[in-house]
């Protein structure tokens, strides 16, 4: 078992260390289970907003309105699940030793790219190639 790595506050990757040293795989572990305990907590808001909210509304129109902002937050919580479950794809990939490699490639994926989305699996090159044959089999 390896030791715990402590990362600084003001820590961010660079692209003069190593790639995916502990330091960086600490930081992207702690940066991914934050964003899940956000969105765990989220998500545990909207479910009591929604047991607290189950009244009968006499007027049709208010009735209406609150029925459509209820759709609208389950969606959102549902897009919601499912990035938890990329991020705890994410989590795993980091414990497998795969996490910041792009997964079409093997290349690694930059820094800058895993830092404003960790949940990335390709590279920003893999990603458009991606996106691109996508689009042409959409349009078929």
């Amino acid at each position: 078992m390896k030791a715990e790595v402590i990362v600084p506050d003001d820590y961010r990757p660079a692209d003069d260390e190593p790639f995916m040293n502990d330091t960086q795989l600490a930081y992207f572990r702690r940066k991914l289970l934050d964003w899940k305990s956000d969105l765990m907590s989220d998500s545990k808001e909207t479910i009591e907003t929604l047991q607290d909210n189950t009244r009968a509304i006499p007027d049709i129109s208010d009735r209406a309105s609150e029925e459509t902002d209820r759709a609208l937050e389950l969606r959102t919580r549902d897009r919601q699940r499912k990035l938890v479950s990329k991020i705890d794809a994410a989590l795993r990939r980091i414990e497998e030793g795969e996490y910041g490699y792009c997964e079409e490639t093997g290349d690694p994926i930059s820094l800058r790219r895993l830092d404003a989305r960790p949940i990335a699996t390709m590279s920003l090159e893999a990603q458009e190639r991606h996106e691109r044959r996508e689009k042409v089999h959409r349009d078929d």
